[in-house]
Parts: structure tokens; sequence; C-alpha cells
């Protein structure tokens, strides 16, 4: 009679432990088959999606061209990147997208520490500014801005699209902070306390470093709005991705085309910040 490596094994093992071995490698097996189930329903779910894209062109006797879109994102000429409209656009939202990310974090801690605050007064006012901001549209909120606020200090469009939407961001992402400082627990404090840091170090040295564990993931769908929302500054004829997308159609009438290749470099830029964003989650997790 044969045996087996495995039933050497279970003859060693003590009863019971045979199974808690091999538990292990289940999980793994069953997860990725769950991925691989994921990875089937997407290419289904776009397969089907572009069927009926191509059979609605087909029956509106639409003539796709693609060929001309690569010249509208760049193309080589002397040996150099020539960058196009498009590519242009993507970069205006790339720098946009960044200052805008900054002054919205810088905003959201500070109403965030005020709301938190002892501060009756500071309490007030942020509480007045996150109704205002949250209850008004982003695009009314960009023709105020614009064409009123900024006259009066002399702000050019891109900053003053830059500072409405790290206002309008800023607004959500201060509750993502004050949730996360609260969810801290009160112990930290009084520690911090009993070693005599001020406030500020405690917030700086033990209470943020923790918060932020909490805070990641839903300021990363922070980040991701961020991003979409710079589409409205095209309104104020800031040349970004989606204004420089209109311009390419008004010329060439590729009007299927060119709103899917902006619909994918929006789409590269909010998967690479949410693969960012879980990359360094687990790395949290991992020196937790």
């Amino acid at each position: 009679m044969l045996t087996t490596g495995d039933d050497k094994l279970g003859a060693v093992l003590p009863r019971g432990a045979w199974t808690t071995w091999r538990r292990p490698f289940r999980l793994l097996r069953h997860r990725r088959f769950l991925r691989g189930v994921q990875i089937a329903q997407f290419i289904l779910l776009m397969g089907g999606l572009i069927w009926l894209v191509d059979r609605g062109t087909e029956q509106m006797g639409y003539n796709w061209q693609w060929y001309r879109v690569p010249p509208y994102l760049f193309e080589m000429q002397d040996g150099r990147i020539a960058w196009g409209t498009l590519g242009l656009g993507l970069f205006k939202t790339l720098e946009i997208s960044v200052y805008g990310l900054l002054l919205a974090t810088i905003v959201g801690l500070c109403i965030a520490l005020l709301r938190l605050s002892k501060s009756i007064l500071g309490a007030y006012f942020a509480r007045g500014y996150l109704e205002l901001i949250r209850n008004t549209p982003l695009l009314v909120q960009v023709y105020v801005f614009y064409f009123i606020v900024a006259p009066v200090y002399d702000i050019d469009r891109f900053w003053a699209g830059v500072i409405c939407l790290a206002l309008f961001e800023g607004a959500y992402a201060s509750e993502i902070f004050r949730s996360g400082i609260l969810a801290v627990d009160h112990g930290q404090w009084d520690a911090s306390h009993s070693l005599g840091l001020p406030r500020y170090y405690a917030y700086r040295l033990v209470i943020l470093p923790q918060a932020v564990r909490a805070m990641l993931p839903p300021l990363t769908s922070v980040a991701v709005s961020l991003v979409k929302d710079s589409a409205i500054l095209s309104v104020i004829a800031i040349s970004e991705l989606t204004s420089a997308a209109r311009d390419v159609i008004s010329d060439t009438f590729m009007s299927f085309e060119i709103w899917f290749t902006a619909a994918a470099l929006y789409l590269a830029l909010t998967m690479t910040l949410s693969l960012v964003a879980t990359y360094l989650e687990r790395r949290m997790r991992f020196h937790q």
C-alpha cells in the first residue's frame, strides 16, 4: 500500500491538527476563486457595455476614427514628445488636483480642530462654514468665487478654481478628520497629559498618527471626488481635461472617441489614487 506525504503528515499530527493545518490553504483557494469570479464578471460587464455602444453607434451610422485620437494625446517630433491638447489638459487636471488636495487637507484639518476646540466662536464659525459649503452646489460656488470674490483680491482663474475646489472638498475632509480624531481612545489623551505634552504635540505625536489609519479610506474618496470635480472648472475657461476634450470635439466632431478617451484618463487617475491608498493602508496595518 502506497503512503503519500500527506498521509505521513496526518499520522504524525495530533487529531484535529490536520484540518487546522489545511484551513489557511483552503481560504487561500477560496479567495483566489472569488477573485477570479470578480474578474470574469468585470470582463463580461465591460464586454456587454462595449457591445451595446458598438450596436448603438452602428445603428446611428457612426464612423469610428480612433486612429485620429493619439496625436491629441502626444506624438513624437524630432525625437521629442510633443503633448497634444488632451495631454496638456491631463497635466492641468493633475496640477489642479495636487494643489487642491493639499489645500483641502489643510482646510479640513483646521476646520476639524476648530470644531473640537473649546472656543465657542471657532466652533460656530466651523459649523457655519460646513453648512454653507455642503448645502450649496459646487457650480454655484465656482461662479460666486470667480465672478465676485476673485476680482476683489485679484486672484487669477487657475487659483480661483483651485481654492474653490479646496474649500468644497475641505468641508467633507473636515468631518473625516474630526471622526478620525474622536475614534482614538481617550486614554491616549490621558497618557499625553500625564507625559506633560502640550495640546499641539499631543495631536502631532500621539493622536493624528493613530487617527490616520481610520481616516485614510474616506480621505481617498475625497481625493477621487476632487479629481472628478475638477471637470466643473471648465465653466470658467480653465484648460483642464474636460475643457480640452470639448475643444477637440469642436474641431474634429469625434464625440464618442474623445469622451471615451477622457473618461479612460480620469479612470486611470482615480484608480492610481485608490491603489496608492490601498498600499499605504496595508503598510500601516503591517506596522501596527
